[in-house]
């Protein structure tokens, strides 16, 4: 049955994705948010969804059948959710309908961890595309090999993001334990969101309560050696279990298949690598993306694309060809002696494997990693002692302290590993980037921005000042 269905924080890669599956779904969808902007804003444009900057009880006349209400900065006491509740209004959140709405009756293939996630589910749906399966996917982010970040597809299969973080101000539980996928990717397990779990175990809870859902014919994808994932499996696996990256596996269960995924003969920079099943090559991969994180995410990826019966020749072909994501290493400007790249690295581990992989692929050049610590978890300066030394391969690091750090951020900028400096005005950081920009230099600079935000328009800035 059709419905007019409103999304409550649409902005959002989640939300505004869901928009999107909703209207191909023949629904009627509108949504408001507090701010639009891109790449989402474009993709909701493009899907003809009504959108607002905003909330108006007028949005809401005549009255959806259904409110579909975000978690990010959607709690009790907001005007539209008082509104909603006030009214009487039907309303779930964002991860049961997808659960409910779109997934059930599909073989769903779920990426989770803690880094990596948006990059896996992109090769794994440019897999299946290449293979002729159309799969559907939700993927939060941009991926370069497909026009939107969300679809139905046509064959049973679907490929989802699938999020720790809760669901709604009402439903505390992890997103994904709505999914219920057949095929899981768990990349890697860290502490993160600072704001809402009190300590990484409180997270693991959250992954077991995620393998409790996953069927005895479906298949488990973890890395060889991840402690904090070992002991997660050690709280109970009830599905075959294969792994990846460098073995032997420290700690195995009953379930493991014994298939074990590396990569083999790897080039400096990452760019090319032999797909490696059980110390035997199944082919060589060639690409355009960097560091040993995207070789374990492309193998994640093929293990994946290989239960659902996807040959692995025909896998390291697509992902020859796989274009990446955007906001990941993703050039901005490029002249003869400086480039400038935008990044979503946000936690310190990604900000030093996104660093030691263009590290291994500039050689000498210069390197200024420009950091926003902008996540909850940063903010809070949950892992501030890692931020110290999460730049090291850089040269020079410039750190941003916006108005939701509630820290000295200046500590980091005195302990750090290699020269720092500290801005809290985003002109003042555009006119510093600019003036390296244009000095003469005998070596290349690569000055990478690291923010999961719109880190106050300084992209748009720059590219105008610098062009």
């Amino acid at each position: 049955m059709k419905q007019r269905i409103y999304f409550l924080g649409i902005g959002g890669t989640l939300m505004g994705s869901l928009a999107q599956l909703a209207k191909e779904l023949g629904h009627t969808v509108s949504g408001s948010d507090q701010a639009l902007y891109p790449p989402m804003s474009d993709q909701l444009v493009a899907a003809e969804i009504d959108v607002f900057e905003g909330f108006d009880p007028a949005q809401l006349d005549p009255a959806p059948d259904l409110v579909v209400i975000g978690n990010a900065g959607l709690p009790r006491g907001h005007d539209a959710v008082e509104y909603v509740l006030e009214s009487g209004l039907p309303y779930t959140s964002g991860a049961q309908w997808l659960g409910e709405g779109v997934l059930r009756d599909r073989w769903v293939l779920a990426v989770a961890g803690t880094h990596g996630k948006t990059t896996t589910a992109s090769m794994l749906a440019w897999i299946l595309d290449a293979a002729g399966l159309e799969t559907g996917y939700l993927i939060g982010g941009a991926p370069l090999n497909f026009p939107q970040s969300a679809r139905l597809g046509q064959s049973p299969f679907f490929v989802v993001e699938a999020d720790e973080y809760d669901t709604s101000y009402f439903d505390r539980r992890s997103k994904f334990v709505h999914y219920r996928p057949r095929t899981l990717i768990v990349n890697n397990l860290e502490f993160d969101h600072a704001d809402i779990f009190d300590d990484l175990g409180a997270i693991q809870r959250q992954f077991h309560n995620l393998l409790r859902t996953v069927p005895g014919n479906g298949l488990v994808l973890t890395p060889s050696n991840d402690d904090a994932i070992n002991e997660v499996l050690g709280m109970g696996c009830w599905t075959g279990v294969a792994r990846v990256g460098s073995g032997p596996v420290k700690k195995p269960i009953a379930e493991d298949t014994g298939e074990l995924w590396d990569a083999g003969n790897p080039a400096p920079d990452g760019g090319s690598f032999d797909v490696l099943l059980n110390g035997e090559s199944q082919g060589r991969i060639d690409w355009s993306l960097l560091g040993r994180h995207n070789q374990l995410n492309a193998l994640n990826a093929i293990a994946a694309a290989r239960h659902a019966g996807v040959p692995v020749a025909e896998s390291i072909a697509a992902l020859s060809t796989f274009q990446g994501v955007k906001r990941r290493l993703e050039v901005l400007f490029e002249s003869s002696t400086f480039t400038l790249y935008d990044d979503f690295a946000h936690h310190p581990t990604a900000i030093r494997s996104t660093l030691e992989g263009l590290r291994k692929s500039v050689g000498n050049d210069e390197i200024i990693a420009i950091i926003e610590p902008r996540t909850h978890t940063m903010s809070l300066g949950a892992l501030r002692h890692d931020l110290s030394t999460c730049s090291a391969a850089a040269d020079r690091v410039f750190w941003f302290r916006g108005e939701n750090i509630k820290w000295d951020l200046s500590e980091v900028v005195q302990d750090s590993v290699i020269p720092a400096k500290m801005f809290d005005r985003h002109e003042t950081l555009v006119d510093a980037l600019v003036k390296e920009a244009q000095q003469e230099r005998a070596k290349k600079c690569h000055a990478v921005i690291m923010s999961n935000g719109a880190f106050g328009g300084i992209y748009k800035t720059l590219v105008e000042r610098l062009g």
